[in-house]
């Protein structure tokens, strides 16, 4: 393929992916992550992945995207925004991730890109194609900031210079030949908010997470009972925790997402603390339906609300 079919399709994909709602594309070569299969190497040595087995299977998947998909040329990554118009109106209210707030993103940024697939395929003959939405050994960020869509943040998150980061990110490997992006610089500069923010004090060095003392951890992906050393920390915190974005100087920049699918129900802001506390099983079902909180279940949230009220001052133990 010479370079002027490559830049044809690249400019064809970009342009596709904006008309579905995309707000930026990049891509990077299909390559071993050297740097990053280190970094993953130390991290998961010093068992910083907390009791998520899942994060240690499959690493040289993880690592190269060849292994993903045979043949694999090139790693196209999405961002989508998710920044929402309204927060909950009760600054009292157990807190959820504003990522939640409607439905799950998984399956709303999947099959848009199943959509794109399709269309680019129409457009520019068969390939071979796989998509991934934070569902396989992908590492999401760092492709996206090598094909230019950002850079990894003190507080691990991709940031993006002109909308923060607040958005989801997808994407497609395949056997196209495409015109790689470059990466960008690291704008975090001498900026400490996320890492002097974090209530849990997870960020224990600049773009290095315990996991394991992460708010977002405890409340989503930890089963059974929450540690002790937890009490009173969780800053309200029922699923997920936003803070370290919340306090970034870049989300200065987050705009108001435009898709009706990741509009919350009106209940969700509208409930109080005691509202939440005494939540049935029935409302739940009502306001987290087809919702990324359901991967707590019911008991889960349950569990994070009752925690919130025994960390409480007055109730703290002794």
């Amino acid at each position: 393929m010479n370079n002027q079919q490559r830049e044809t399709n690249t400019l064809t994909l970009k342009t596709m992916a904006r008309k579905l709602g995309f707000d930026y594309c990049g891509i990077a070569q299909a390559a071993f992550l050297e740097k990053e299969a280190r970094d993953l190497e130390a991290w998961l040595n010093l068992g910083m992945q907390a009791d998520m087995q899942w994060m240690e299977n499959n690493f040289d998947k993880r690592t190269d995207p060849r292994l993903l998909m045979p043949g694999a040329k090139s790693v196209i990554s999405f961002l989508f925004n998710y920044y929402p118009e309204k927060v909950q109106d009760h600054t009292d209210a157990p807190k959820i991730s504003k990522y939640a707030y409607g439905k799950d993103y998984h399956f709303v940024i999947k099959e848009k890109l199943g959509l794109l697939l399709h269309d680019l395929q129409a457009e520019l003959g068969k390939f071979e194609a796989r998509i991934f939405v934070d569902s396989a050994p992908v590492m999401d960020k760092a492709w996206a900031a090598k094909s230019g869509l950002g850079w990894q943040g003190k507080n691990t998150n991709l940031i993006h210079p002109k909308m923060g980061s607040f958005f989801f990110i997808g994407e497609i490997i395949c056997d196209l030949d495409l015109l790689a992006d470059g990466p960008i610089k690291d704008y975090c500069g001498t900026c400490t908010r996320c890492l002097d923010e974090c209530p849990t004090d997870a960020l224990i060095a600049p773009n290095k997470i315990d996991a394991g003392k992460c708010i977002s951890y405890l409340t989503i992906e930890l089963r059974g009972a929450m540690p002790e050393w937890a009490l009173g920390k969780m800053d309200d915190w029922i699923f997920g925790c936003d803070v370290c974005q919340d306090v970034c100087p870049w989300n200065r920049f987050s705009k108001t997402h435009q898709e009706k699918l990741f509009e919350p129900h009106e209940k969700l802001l509208s409930m109080d603390r005691k509202q939440w506390q005494e939540i049935t099983e029935e409302v739940y079902a009502e306001i987290f339906k087809k919702s990324a909180v359901k991967r707590t279940k019911f008991e889960g949230l349950k569990r994070n609300i009752e925690f919130l009220n025994s960390s409480l001052p007055f109730d703290k133990p002794q």
